[in-house]
């Protein structure tokens, strides 16, 4: 059995065993899903690359999946689509096999996860508390691992929502880069299709597979300068009331993007939250009656038809024009100030959403508790904004998220500073051209890069000055005859350091360099031959204190003796290469 059969009979294993029927509106046949699993194997076999063989999805009951009705969450106003959705169609063409389509708040009008004939979708972690919507069965579907990735859609968080509260990460994308045919819309100016996976590097991946802009330039972004990621992290006392815990669950994260290198600035909340309660108060939400108005009017007091849905839809046939007009003028207003409080910060990081409702909560006060819910992410969309949820911890043993959003066409940008909350940085020692003020300083702050501590290497080191340009040292470690040499110790993302390796010349490389305190980092290194020529400056006790006495002379200092061997090398006193930058 090859590897994308055995995984389709593991999803269908794993749907029985976690007994969730509300988690789908339409399973493909298993003999079908696998028909398309053995077909895939067969073409890698071949030698075809597929980069997303072995890899089951779901789709949102909105989108278009050829073969299964497209319901929107009403089984009396499902078609059978011709052909897939563009973005189910290139998940297909990179290998990926559908399984199915999920439940979703009916017309994707909700943040609950409750409104739908086809029954309320519970926590995949805690059964009593709402999934989150509307892509509450696409959200659900990941954390049971059910699925690898699935689609949901967002307009007021709901492809950020449900990730937040079962523990996963949602990317909704810069609108536009997705494309919305095959989209059933809630409202069509604002709707983006997203993706959910258990891992950030499994969304992303997806991502690159199912964008293309879709009627929008590529704007020419502005060039960072160089230094750590900014990001803008409201005071406590605006983000409003919350759960018990989160804010101090809210507080943990910052810190922890703090403690990654990233540098915190001060942002004022007020426009995004004010924009955030226009998207239902206002008159945008005359939209949804553009979409589905006329259905939900003709079906009116239909048993498809969720009552809470239905009198939103509806009430909203009426909303004069000139409501709409002022209200746009709004939020172009809300939406200038939100962007002069960002400045020049790389993103703002939120909560996802300001607590976790019970069915129960919910179910007394459908609106109020749904309302609540879009604090955060109801302004993404009308500030054309991007955004990525990732998990954060737990609060009394339940999923707690927060989101990254920024600027349209950051996407990218926004999901490397949600790595720092995924990924634990690592550290890095420098002696030379990396040390602060120094030539390539800079290359360790545009990745993100933070000054933990200056102290020293332990004494069994020696420096040379190397003949490259920039001028660098090497840093030697040798059996006797050492000293301290003085260290600054760095602190970058993951993928920061591997940007760094990437780009390294010969004859750097990454080794371990030990402290004065005992402990070992990892630090620059050189290939042997890069002490051909060099200087000894070991009595400086460092690159800064010597580099005076070195644009004096100009001249190399003695070449360290090269009739010793360490490790088959020939070397200097037993010594070791290194050259930290």
């Amino acid at each position: 059995m090859s590897g994308t059969v055995e995984r389709v009979r593991a999803a269908y294993a794993r749907i029985a065993q976690v007994d969730r029927p509300e988690v789908w509106i339409g399973l493909r046949p298993p003999e079908d899903v696998a028909a398309d699993a053995a077909a895939i194997d067969a073409r890698t076999a071949a030698g075809e690359r597929l980069p997303l063989a072995g890899t089951v999805f779901a789709v949102k009951g909105n989108i278009d999946v050829a073969g299964l009705p497209t319901t929107a969450g009403c089984p009396s106003y499902a078609y059978e689509p011709e052909a897939d959705a563009p973005a189910v169609a290139r998940l297909r063409a990179a290998g990926a096999v559908v399984l199915g389509t999920t439940n979703l708040d009916q017309f994707a009008t909700g943040l609950v996860g409750t409104r739908s004939p086809y029954g309320a979708v519970r926590n995949a972690v805690d059964p009593a508390h709402v999934s989150g919507g509307s892509s509450s069965g696409s959200a659900v579907a990941v954390a049971l691992g059910i699925v690898d990735l699935a689609l949901g859609t967002d307009t007021a968080g709901s492809g950020r929502v449900p990730a937040a509260f079962n523990g996963i990460v949602g990317l909704k994308p810069t609108r536009g880069l997705v494309p919305t045919e095959g989209v059933v819309p809630a409202c069509a100016s604002l709707d983006c299709v997203t993706v959910f996976a258990r891992t950030l590097p499994e969304a992303e991946r997806a991502l690159s597979f199912m964008a293309a802009p879709a009627g929008r330039a590529l704007p020419a972004l502005e060039q960072r300068r160089p230094g750590p990621w900014r990001v803008a992290v409201p005071a406590s006392g605006q983000l409003g009331e919350l759960d018990e815990g989160w804010a101090e669950a809210f507080g943990a994260a910052a810190t922890r993007l703090a403690d990654a290198g990233a540098q915190l600035l001060p942002v004022d909340l007020a426009p995004f939250t004010e924009a955030a309660a226009m998207l239902y108060e206002g008159a945008f939400v005359a939209e949804r009656y553009t979409a589905v108005g006329s259905f939900v009017d003709a079906h009116a007091g239909s048993a498809d038809l969720d009552p809470t849905v239905a009198g939103i839809i509806s009430g909203a046939r009426d909303i004069p024009a000139h409501r709409l007009h002022a209200d746009r003028e709004r939020l172009s207003a809300l939406r200038a100030r939100a962007l002069a409080s960002l400045g020049d910060a790389d993103a703002l990081l939120l909560p996802t959403a300001p607590g976790h409702p019970t069915l129960a909560e919910v179910a007394a006060d459908p609106l109020g508790a749904n309302a609540r819910l879009g604090r955060f992410t109801n302004s993404t969309n009308l500030f054309d904004l991007a955004a990525v949820a990732v998990p954060a911890g737990e609060v009394n043993g339940r999923p707690f998220g927060v989101m990254l959003i920024g600027r349209a066409f950051t996407d990218d940008r926004l999901a490397r500073i949600a790595g720092l909350l995924t990924a634990p940085p690592l550290r890095l020692a420098v002696v030379g051209a990396h040390l602060s003020g120094q030539p390539l300083n800079g290359q360790l702050l545009s990745l993100g890069g933070r000054l933990v501590r200056t102290t020293g290497t332990a004494p069994a080191y020696r420096l040379y000055a190397l003949d490259t340009v920039p001028p660098k040292p090497g840093l030697v470690r040798v059996r006797d005859g050492g000293a301290p040499i003085e260290t600054e110790v760095w602190q970058l993302p993951a993928e920061g350091l591997g940007a760094l390796v990437a780009a390294l010349p010969r004859p750097m490389a990454l080794g371990t360099v030990e402290l004065a305190d005992g402990t070992s980092v990892t630090g620059f290194l050189c290939e042997p031959e890069a002490l051909d020529g060099a200087r000894d400056i070991t009595s400086y006790g460092g690159w800064r204190a010597a580099l005076p006495s070195l644009a004096r002379s100009g001249e190399p200092g003695p070449r360290p003796p090269r009739d010793r061997t360490v490790s088959g090398v020939p070397r200097t006193s037993g010594a070791a290469p290194g050259c930290p930058g």
